[in-house]
């Protein structure tokens, strides 16, 4: 049965939503307008395909590691000031980034920049969470998913345009003045005061969340389907240019395509969540990632996308792979964070934390398999786990 519609502090909930999808927007394209110059940029500091997918990696990882401390945070002090310092550190990061001329330095100030990240989207999604539950959380979740795809699509069309007319540091230019916007928004919206009170001890919400089987099931979920977006991420600029012979600008102008497919998996949640219930949606989603995957690695691991279909044919899974994680997302988040609600914002910081460590570790092992298209195995490994995570999932919560 669909849960009603719930909002504890209806008189708090304006340009909370605004504020979290600007985060989320503002942390996704850290990543996706770096995509396209990837390849200037293991040119410019010497660096080997492997090396420069690394700052990738380091910036997922770097954004999962402190999210339990930011938690803690925003519990004992309120969700204001640990967000306003998370956006400073981001702000800062990027800046230097706009001035990296070594590897060590790129990959120290990336990590800083995804701990930060990590920081203001994590608090972001606690601020929705203050406000709603149940399937109408996972509603509200599915918003913060559409900034998601303007940054998957938006960031790369523009990274594109960036790596064809000017050099690669301008994108993380671009990052810094986000900051600034997000800086300037968290000071004008209004946020509850009873949302700074913690509703349990930190490390003590976190041993009994992990108790929880249910919980853990509904957060991994997503955390495998996150990694198999993130690996086709890291391989994708290589492989475009390698197997396709395709340029940084229409590599670029592809992120529209991939963001209309993360669109469309956004809005099937936003139509569906409250008929179908979170659970449903979640079964779906994880069942689409496991063929996803799998037909990833027939075309591109097996057969090598080979022929005139070849890149449409990638083009085409790779979207249906980004739809599928669209649909997963949210509603795992949701039904994780629901399990949790006794927890306070732990329950939201433990569950980013878990997903984006499974996001991390997993994108990263891929890099040491065979090169060429070890990605492709990983791709459908990761696919599978999604799908098992969801479908057992919800089966425990039956």
């Amino acid at each position: 049965m669909a849960q009603p519609n719930t909002n504890p502090h209806p008189s708090h909930g304006g340009g909370i939503v605004p504020l979290a999808c600007l985060l989320v927007f503002m942390a996704q394209m850290a990543t996706t307008v770096y995509l396209p110059s990837l390849p200037e940029v293991a040119r410019d500091l010497a660096l080997t395909p492997n090396q420069v997918e690394l700052s990738i990696s380091i910036f997922v990882l770097s954004a999962a590691a402190p999210l339990l401390l930011w938690g803690r945070a925003a519990d004992r002090w309120g969700r204001r000031a640990p967000l306003m310092a998370s956006l400073w550190l981001f702000f800062a990061s990027s800046l230097g980034l706009a001035f990296c001329a070594s590897y060590g330095e790129l990959l120290l100030l990336r990590a800083v920049q995804g701990a930060s990240a990590g920081g203001a989207t994590i608090i972001g999604r606690i601020l929705v969470r203050d406000q709603w539950q149940g399937n109408e959380l996972a509603r509200r979740l599915s918003l913060l998913s559409m900034a998601f795809i303007c940054a998957l699509g938006g960031g790369q069309f523009v990274g594109g345009l960036i790596a064809r007319y000017a050099r690669w540091p301008a994108g993380f230019a671009v990052m810094a003045v986000a900051a600034l916007a997000s800086l300037l928004l968290t000071r004008r919206v209004r946020i509850a005061p009873m949302a700074a009170a913690g509703q349990a001890d930190g490390w003590r919400a976190v041993k009994t969340l992990l108790g929880r089987p249910r919980y853990l099931l509904a957060a991994s979920a997503g955390g495998w389907g996150y990694a198999v977006v993130v690996t086709l991420q890291q391989a994708s600029p290589f492989v475009f240019r390698r197997h396709f012979a395709l340029g940084a600008t229409a590599f670029g102008a592809l992120g529209l395509l991939f963001a209309g497919c993360y669109l469309a998996g956004s809005l099937f949640v936003h139509r569906w969540a409250l008929r179908h219930g979170a659970r449903q949606l979640l079964r779906h989603g994880g069942l689409q990632l496991v063929l996803a995957g799998l037909a990833i690695w027939l075309w591109m691991g097996l057969w090598r996308g080979q022929g005139a279909l070849g890149m449409p044919l990638f083009v085409l899974l790779y979207g249906w792979a980004v739809f599928s994680q669209a649909v997963v997302f949210p509603n795992s988040m949701a039904l994780a964070v629901d399990d949790g609600r006794d927890q306070g914002g732990m329950a939201m910081a433990l569950c980013g934390f878990l997903q984006q460590m499974l996001a991390g570790v997993a994108a990263m092992l891929a890099l040491w398999l065979p090169e060429g298209t070890g990605w492709s195995v990983a791709a459908c490994v990761l696919g599978a786990a999604a799908g098992v995570s969801a479908w057992r999932g919800a089966r425990h919560r039956s």
